[in-house]
């Protein structure tokens, strides 16, 4: 502990911009912005637990919002800098840049942006205090809208040799949308923590009135726990799963690999615990090893034999769940997200530890391997049949081809970055639509119905579907490795369904579709889910629009003393096409929400549990939200 004093904490630049542009340092001001405050405090700690220093942190939401994180590791530099001549903790606090990351010394490997992301919470908070326990004693300093009230102090003294952090905020109302934080969020955020440290103790309280819960998420198994939750509803081919871990020039390589009766593949991939949604070269690294290794020991099998009887990547990837966790001291990030890990030597470094572990469980398991191996057999075959189904069915719908389907009221501009379709449920709807919008950018593709459930179907039986195929057409862009962005045809497309039960249902239907044969879209930003309004509160000749239930009584103690009407929608088909123009589609005015991947293993599992065919884990995930469900047209 001797060895972290103040001068490893190298000063960069000063806060003041900030305030004046939150947005550049957490993305929003929205709700995703006020928990990225959380993250931010939690990935210091973590990054004390990636050092070796700290086992246990702890997150607390107290009354009034306020967040508290406490944490068992060195405790935060107070003695004072020497070029700064402020105690340390003051520095770290109240400028940007200034932190045990910078010179290496502090950390050998860090996940949070550490220095940066206490003083942008800091500058971001209506308030913010610190505890540190060093040295025998607790120092103490506040500050409000990243300003110190006063000098670092020590307010009392305690007993044996243990050191911390404990930080507690008010986020700032001046600067957030909203400071109602949501536990699940969170406590989702920890529990993953907890799997990619494993023994690190991570507990998360919600102490507001009529909230009380509270989770301690301790994993000993570490990312194979992670795996065995993951897939816990899903059949195995082999009962446990393969666990790999190895370091090489510093940097540290976990793998636990399961193989699963489905036919796409789940990759999911960390760096210093940040979620690389966009994958990077430690993916690569692994698809290439896993490719080459199977045909290996298919070969020595004399399962296959010669070059032509190899398996392709997709091949063995079919079914294949993975959870790659990697420490490296200097991740380069990259991508539309900064989530793309960027660094080239990393990918040779994950090849050789997959290979050679791999390698050695498979042979030392030739029952496992033999399951596995003819598990991916059975995908080759499938393989080479749905794509000789495929071709079939593009030369039969014409997806080569430019001609639209005939459902499509399309728009005059082609322009992929102005332009932008609506998926809308229905001929009603699809009229009022069509005559609302604006025909120089906004185009109309009116769905029949529900489209096929793609989570129990396949490829095959997707591309046989109408609606399904009107889409694909539409967008200009076909599905799996064909896939090129530089021909779609909108850079923004809308699900716009009613407001209801079915609507809802034909929303995650489509949803389910893109995630799992279009998720390229998510990734970046093309997807957004229209807002309807529910209600309409007329009054004479003007009319107010309610978006929620809240805006709803909201607007009526606006109106209590005068005589108004309340009209429910239910159906896109109940407003008139200026209406609809008013209310949905026109872009001054209109709500929409921006469908984005958070949380990629919670969504993959999420659309197994919805959407997939098992009933008892639907039934169980329904009873347990019920109470949450608001709003609830039956």
């Amino acid at each position: 502990m001797s060895d972290y004093t103040a001068e490893d904490i190298t000063v960069l630049e000063g806060l003041e911009a900030v305030r004046k542009r939150p947005g550049m340092y957490i993305g929003t001001t929205a709700i995703r912005g006020l928990h990225h405050l959380v993250w931010e405090i939690t990935d210091n700690s973590v990054d004390e637990a990636l050092a070796g220093y700290c086992n246990e942190i702890s997150i607390k939401i107290l009354e009034g919002n306020i967040i508290e994180v406490e944490d068992n590791g060195r405790g935060i530099p107070v003695d004072i800098h020497p070029k700064e001549k402020k105690s340390a903790l003051e520095i770290v606090m109240t400028i940007l840049h200034a932190g045990g990351k910078f010179e290496n010394k502090g950390y050998k490997v860090s996940g949070g942006l550490h220095g940066v992301g206490v003083s942008v919470v800091n500058a971001l908070s209506e308030y913010l205090e610190v505890e540190v326990k060093r040295g025998g004693k607790i120092w103490y300093q506040k500050y409000y809208r990243g300003k110190a009230d006063k000098p670092v102090k020590a307010i009392g003294e305690y007993e044996g040799t243990g050191t911390g952090t404990k930080v507690r905020f008010m986020a700032d109302s001046e600067i957030f949308e909203t400071l109602e934080y949501e536990f699940d969020v969170l406590a989702t955020r920890m529990r993953e923590l907890a799997y990619l440290n494993k023994g690190l103790t991570i507990s998360i309280a919600d102490e507001r009135k009529e909230k009380k819960v509270a989770e301690i998420y301790k994993f000993d198994g570490g990312i194979v726990d992670f795996i065995k939750e993951l897939e816990e509803d899903e059949k195995k081919i082999i009962k446990e799963p393969i666990y790999m871990e190895d370091s090489e020039e510093g940097i540290t390589v976990e793998v636990a690999m399961m193989y699963v009766h489905r036919s796409r593949e789940s990759i999911f991939s960390f760096v210093n615990n940040i979620n690389t949604h966009e994958g990077g070269t430690h993916v690569s690294g692994f698809k290439t090893a896993l490719t080459r290794t199977i045909n290996e020991v298919a070969k020595d099998m004399g399962i296959i034999k010669g070059k032509d009887g190899n398996f392709m990547g997709t091949d063995v990837r079919e079914g294949v769940v993975v959870i790659i966790n990697t420490k490296v001291p200097e991740p380069q990030f990259e991508g539309q997200t900064k989530t793309k890990l960027g660094n080239s030597e990393i990918t040779g470094i994950v090849s050789s530890v997959v290979s050679k572990t791999l390698k050695i469980f498979l042979e030392d398991n030739p029952k496992e391997a033999r399951e596995i191996i003819n598990k991916i057999w059975v995908s080759k075959k499938a393989r080479e049949a749905a794509r000789k189904a495929k071709e079939l069915v593009i030369r039969k719908s014409a997806l080569e081809v430019s001609s639209l389907p005939g459902k499509l009221a399309d728009c005059s501009s082609k322009n992929a970055d102005e332009s932008e379709v609506f998926i809308v449920e229905g001929d009603s709807a699809g009229g009022s639509a069509k005559q609302g919008r604006d025909r120089r950018f906004q185009a109309i593709l009116p769905l029949k119905g529900k489209i096929l459930n793609v989570e129990k179907a396949g490829l095959h039986k997707a591309l046989e579907n109408d609606e399904i195929r009107a889409m694909i057409t539409a967008f200009g862009v076909n599905i799996g490795d064909d896939l090129d962005l530089s021909k779609l045809r909108y850079k923004k497309i809308i699900i716009m369904t009613d407001a209801d039960v079915d609507g809802a249902h034909i929303r995650t239907l489509i949803l389910t579709f893109f995630y799992r044969h279009f998720k390229e879209l998510i990734d970046e930003g093309y997807i957004y889910i229209a807002q309807p309004p529910l209600y309409k509160v007329a009054q004479g000749k003007k009319s107010i629009y309610a978006y929620t239930e809240e805006e709803m009584q909201r607007v009526l103690k606006t109106v209590k003393d005068k005589k108004y009407t309340i009209q429910r929608y239910k159906g896109l088909g109940e407003m008139d096409p200026e209406q609809l123009w008013d209310t949905t589609m026109n872009p001054d005015g209109r709500k929409m929400l921006k469908v984005g991947l958070e949380d990629a293993t919670y969504a993959d599992k999420i659309f197994t549990i919805l959407m997939g065919e098992k009933v008892e884990p639907r039934r169980k995930f329904i009873e347990d939200h019920a109470k949450h469900v608001k709003n609830l047209d039956v």
